[in-house]
């Protein structure tokens, strides 16, 4: 897999001068031609990417699948995210790249807050549509990046991390409209979770191969984890993680007062290879042991 390690490296990859920062880009796509460079077939970017594009046409692969970028729209990337780029079908179009290193935000809070920004491992399908208005919101804060990257001295860091974190708010705030405004589109997504997470713990089998996990789910969604886990909370208030462990829990409730099964068979059953497992569970979400809980119904 190929690795594109420098701020630099990438401009000359888009065919552009040196940066005038080492660190920290806002690239003009309308300035760009992409060099052909097997680089393309299979790369990795060590750097953060925020990208608003225009009218840009092209598919891009993440992991089996691919995606048309055919619409006006703000996708994040982080570091170390497997991509692969089609030059054959790719027209810059218009817009912006957004590119900052790891090692920009040292001794910076936002260097361990921007964890926190879950957009930044969102599927391509999964980004951001804004309006004219949000758009130009964001323009405003790019053209004030690139500006500060031309002036460096011992406030630049400061001041455009600054810049930064205000894109990132906003990035948020436009996210949680979107997850309200495509109602209808959600509405269906949120059923169909339902279905699955029943479907999976109502299937009647006596075990179950391994226990759900959040990745199962986001798969059988064919969404991103942290999509849909922000989905999740923003319609019902918990995320994917603890809607599975109320099912969980009420499963197991089920058959502690409905069968003589034992705490080891039925951890089994919902997919635990070790009872003290789901019994520390059962009890956080609880307060009782699975056998304290079984009594109270004898």
């Amino acid at each position: 897999m190929n690795a594109i390690i420098s701020v630099s490296e990438f401009h000359r990859l888009l065919s552009l001068p040196e940066p005038p920062h080492p660190l920290v880009s806002v690239i003009n796509l309308a300035e760009t031609i992409f060099l052909q460079d097997d680089v393309w077939k299979g790369f990795v970017n060590r750097f953060y990417c925020v990208a608003l594009k225009r009218e840009a046409k092209g598919k891009i692969r993440y992991g089996q699948q691919h995606y048309d970028y055919n619409k006006g729209v703000l996708s994040f990337t982080a570091p170390n995210q497997v991509q692969y780029l089609d030059l054959n079908n790719v027209e810059c179009g218009s817009g912006y790249l957004l590119i900052f290193h790891p090692d920009f935000l040292l001794a910076h809070p936002l260097a361990s807050n921007i964890n926190g920004y879950n957009f930044f491992s969102y599927a391509v399908n999964e980004a951001l549509h804004l309006s004219a208005e949000e758009e130009d919101d964001l323009i405003t804060i790019l053209n004030k990046i690139d500006k500060e990257c031309l002036h460096i001295d011992k406030y630049t860091q400061e001041i455009i991390l600054s810049q930064i974190e205000l894109l990132l708010h906003y990035s948020n705030r436009f996210y949680e409209r979107q997850f309200i405004t495509r109602k209808n589109h959600n509405h269906q997504l949120l059923a169909k979770f339902e279905r699955l997470i029943d479907g999976y713990f109502d299937s009647g089998t006596t075990t179950q191969p391994e226990l759900l996990t959040v990745q199962h789910m986001a798969e059988l969604m064919n969404l991103s984890p942290n999509y849909l886990s922000d989905l999740l909370r923003m319609h019902t208030g918990q995320n994917t993680q603890q809607h599975i462990h109320q099912r969980l829990i009420e499963k197991a409730k089920e058959k502690l007062s409905t069968t003589n099964l034992s705490v080891s068979e039925i951890a089994y059953t919902l997919g635990f290879e070790h009872a003290q497992s789901f019994s520390t569970l059962f009890k956080k979400k609880t307060s009782l042991s699975p056998l304290e809980f079984r009594q109270a119904f004898h």
